[in-house]
């Protein structure tokens, strides 16, 4: 299967999607499934369509990866200009449970830590806002202890 998805972002802000699934939520970037009939570009921006309600012009992509399960993920920075976004729906659980629940522009230190480690293999760092704020992190351990 490959997925595309895209960065959009304001500044030092992103636009985040949560998704809820048998009692679980985290956030990701708008995107799903690449359709047999479309590119994985021209699927970033339908996924950003039907999830944020807005439409979107790709600047450039930023990462392309495979994970263990053999899923590819495709990444695309898209410009919305100033539109608002707002939250949509995942069309393929439209009738049933809807697993969007929320949608917002988030700043990286309001992402958990889980979900901001995809954001590294998406290709985050190729902004130049976001590689700046990371340089300045600083070398202390966060890794999340038990």
């Amino acid at each position: 299967m490959i997925r595309a998805q895209c960065i959009v972002h304001r500044g030092n802000r992103i636009l985040m999607v949560k998704h809820r699934m048998e009692g679980s939520e985290w956030w990701c970037l708008p995107g799903g499934r690449v359709e047999p009939s479309e590119t994985p570009s021209e699927a970033a921006l339908r996924e950003l369509e039907e999830e944020c309600c807005v439409s979107g012009k790709i600047l450039r992509q930023t990462g392309h990866t495979k994970d263990g399960f053999g899923i590819e993920t495709e990444t695309f920075i898209i410009d919305i200009d100033k539109q608002e976004p707002c939250l949509g729906v995942d069309p393929e659980f439209i009738g049933m449970h809807q697993i969007l629940v929320d949608m917002r522009w988030l700043s990286l230190a309001e992402i958990p830590e889980r979900d901001r480690a995809y954001l590294w293999a998406a290709g985050l760092m190729s902004i130049p806002v976001f590689l700046e704020e990371v340089s300045n992190w600083g070398d202390e351990l966060s890794y999340p202890r038990c």
